[in-house]
């Protein structure tokens, strides 16, 4: 029998957890019949650790027996489930069979949301190791499907970042679906009245279930 699992993973610009993208969004998942846990990955921590220790948890979920993971990851953490995803070597049990990524960062590269950026590659980091860290890019055609939403009023990660990992997914016939909500402020989490971004949850759940969790 085959078994389904969801790993949150928390924003926090990899210098922190946010307590608001933990435990309380794997609890609104279960209410909608998802397996899902929170994994509290290095933060303060220089690449690849973060990844490395993301690694290491698929394969430990896997070895309890989950056949097909999901990453959900918020901000920061978005960037890291899409990190992941994108780089994992296929018939692996590091492999990641779908990503759910939250008004992620994407792009290494651009000028906004410098801090995560300097957290995770220092601020001296080069455009080689920018341009290898940054999602846009790194997404090929084994990528697995991916659902990601942001809001347009995003000021601290811009949409842009949303919009730039959509136009690689296109470019590659990734399966994939992108919401972005017209309000709202960064770190939204399960944006609990804060119109049409409440929306999310359900719709990242449904789409899931659609693909088999």
């Amino acid at each position: 029998m085959e078994t389904s699992h969801v790993i949150v993973l928390p924003g926090g610009g990899y210098s922190m957890l946010s307590d608001n993208e933990a435990e309380i969004v794997a609890d609104r998942l279960r209410s909608h019949g998802l397996s899902a846990d929170v994994f509290r990955y290095p933060v303060q921590a220089r690449h690849p650790a973060p990844l490395d220790a993301v690694r290491a948890e698929l394969r430990r979920v896997r070895a309890a027996g989950a056949t097909r993971v999901a990453l959900l990851g918020f901000s920061a953490g978005g960037h890291l489930a899409g990190h992941a995803a994108f780089t994992a070597r296929q018939g692996t049990d590091e492999r990641v069979d779908a990503a759910v990524l939250c008004y992620p960062v994407v792009s290494m590269e651009l000028a906004t949301h410098r801090g995560s950026q300097d957290e995770l590659l220092g601020a001296d980091a080069g455009n080689e190791v920018r341009g290898a860290t940054s999602l846009d890019r790194l997404v090929t055609a084994d990528a697995p499907p991916v659902f990601v939403w942001h809001t347009a009023e995003d000021e601290a990660v811009p949409v842009q970042h949303s919009y730039l990992l959509a136009q690689a997914l296109a470019a590659h016939r990734i399966p994939h679906a992108l919401h972005v909500f017209t309000e709202g402020e960064h770190g939204l989490g399960l944006a609990e009245g804060q119109g049409a971004a409440e929306q999310w949850v359900r719709l990242a759940a449904d789409w899931l279930q659609a693909r088999g969790w």
